[in-house]
């Protein structure tokens, strides 16, 4: 399949700036967490304290308090979102990141269960953005540490989906939430798009 891409300067500025807010956001957590000041407390989301912090739907897509999960979240945002820019253009990428965290977000709030605190990331919203890619372009070729030979970004996308379901401490509700939102973004989005199967 080959796809029409748009073309423009500035056309990765949207993610610059995603990233940028992301990064800041971590830097502010860390310097408060040394002046032993907790505001991940008031950033992330949580079941019990959404109704009184419903900013959190919004904020807790650009916490992170790791360093290697800030940057497992930017690397894949770049080339994800890069890509996905080219093909549908600005608006609709921010359309999909944003609402994809959101709905992550949502699939939180109505699936997580006891004991639960608090989830922070961008995993749900970069999951929404697999997701379109992989309806749009399903054959792309991506490489994934470690194996060696590249694979159909849809075993890619689909497999990091179940490989980190299994793994501990890991919002599998959110990454659920943008995956599904990203697949329906992605059908509704290539009956739109000029794509040449």
């Amino acid at each position: 399949m080959s796809v029409r891409y748009r073309s423009g300067e500035g056309e990765l500025i949207p993610i610059i700036v995603l990233i940028i807010i992301n990064v800041l956001v971590y830097i502010a957590i860390n310097i408060a967490g040394m002046m032993d000041v907790f505001i991940v407390g008031h950033l992330g989301l949580g079941i019990t304290t959404f109704f009184r912090e419903p900013w959190t739907i919004i904020t807790y897509m650009f916490t992170h308090q790791d360093f290697f999960h800030l940057l497992a979240n930017m690397l894949t945002l770049y080339f994800f979102g890069s890509f996905l820019n080219r093909i549908t253009g600005v608006r609709t990428f921010l359309t999909v990141y944003l609402l994809g965290g959101i709905i992550a977000g949502i699939f939180v709030l109505l699936l997580a269960m006891p004991p639960y605190y608090l989830t922070i990331g961008a995993s749900g919203a970069v999951f929404a953005l697999g997701g379109v890619l992989t309806v749009l372009t399903p054959q792309l070729k991506v490489f994934v540490f470690p194996i060696p030979a590249p694979l159909p970004l849809w075993v890619a996308i689909v497999g990091g989906f179940l490989l980190m379901t299994l793994m501990p401490n890991v919002s599998w509700q959110g990454h659920l939430g943008g995956l599904l939102f990203g697949l329906a973004a992605g059908w509704y989005l290539r009956r739109r798009l000029r794509l040449i199967l």
